[in-house]
């Protein structure tokens, strides 16, 4: 095998994953985050790679952040592709040694605890070569601190640098515990009266918008508890503390053991659906769409068949 080439000097690796990551962020700082270090050494390994290029500088700075000259521009087209290509070619060695493929999953908190991870053993018997290394989170999709082969959010959004594609629609209806029923009627729209309320704090209008739609603008109930998440609110339908507005993908579980029920089946207001969001050129682009097509095609029926009732 032919050594390196003495004619083919290469710049500082390092400096080259400082001026990339900056570049794409156009932020020293969000820089350092990414890849771990601080402030200071981004801006020395920018300073290094400048220094070996020679003039024209790669950046402008500025009061918030930095950005690219037509220089840094240029240099910028040519090393993310050359990097996202290197990255490909130790993907695709790592698959081959081990046999399976390690897929990078980012997904909201809420869709991962009540939906995705009661799931992962039966995604792994359908994929056993895709191993889910899984993360949450709720930032945007071009805002992630990391490199994620697909990322699950709300959508249809548009992200440059990545393709979307729906995985499961979205419905917002009330659910409670049938328990509660047994307690306090809940026939009419109007029996809510007599019930707790249970609200997200992120989201304080659902109820307001749901009650408007049933006609029923105006109620007020017996009382309201508003919790930080919607994964925390279903968890109190469970508990039988009150009625949420609940997502609709993330309660099919619930309502098919028995825990939930829906009062008002006919009766939800619009969502965002979840969609996947894939970074356009990733070697594991295959291994993405396998799984993408398992969760957009999941049925709770066929899945479940042959589970103790």
């Amino acid at each position: 095998m032919k050594g390196p080439s003495k004619n083919r000097p290469l710049p500082p690796l390092n400096a080259i994953r400082a001026f990339e990551a900056a570049a794409r962020r156009s932020s020293f700082k969000d820089a350092a985050a990414e890849l771990g270090v601080t402030h200071g050494a981004v801006s020395r390994q920018i300073r290094l790679l400048e220094e070996w290029l020679g003039p024209p500088a790669l950046f402008r700075r500025l009061s918030h952040g930095v950005a690219l000259t037509a220089e840094g521009q240029a240099l910028f087209a040519d090393i993310q592709p050359a990097l996202e290509r290197i990255a490909g070619a130790a993907a695709l060695h790592s698959r081959k040694a081990s046999g399976s493929v390690r897929l990078r999953v980012n997904a909201l908190a809420t869709f991962s605890l009540r939906w995705l991870v009661p799931k992962l053993g039966l995604l792994r018997e359908a994929h056993p070569d895709i191993e889910i290394e899984l993360t949450t989170g709720n930032e945007p999709v071009d805002g992630l601190a990391g490199d994620y082969d697909l990322i699950i959010r709300g959508g249809p959004d548009a992200f440059h640098g990545f393709e979307a594609r729906l995985l499961l629609p979205e419905r917002r209806l009330p659910a409670c515990s049938p328990k509660l029923l047994q307690r306090q009627r809940l026939d009419e729209v109007e029996n809510l009266a007599r019930h707790t309320l249970l609200h997200v704090a992120s989201m304080p209008r659902l109820w307001r918008d749901w009650l408007a739609q049933a006609g029923h603008g105006s109620l007020e109930p017996a009382a309201t508890l508003t919790l930080d998440h919607f994964y925390l609110s279903i968890q109190a339908a469970v508990d039988g503390l009150g009625v949420a507005m609940a997502p609709s993908t993330l309660i099919e579980d619930d309502l098919r053991a028995g825990r939930l029920m829906t009062p008002f089946p006919h009766i939800s207001l619009p969502s965002r659906s979840y969609f996947a969001y894939m970074p356009l050129g990733s070697p594991l682009r295959a291994a993405s769409d396998r799984v993408c097509a398992w969760i957009g095609g999941f049925d709770v029926t066929t899945q479940m068949q042959g589970v103790d009732q």
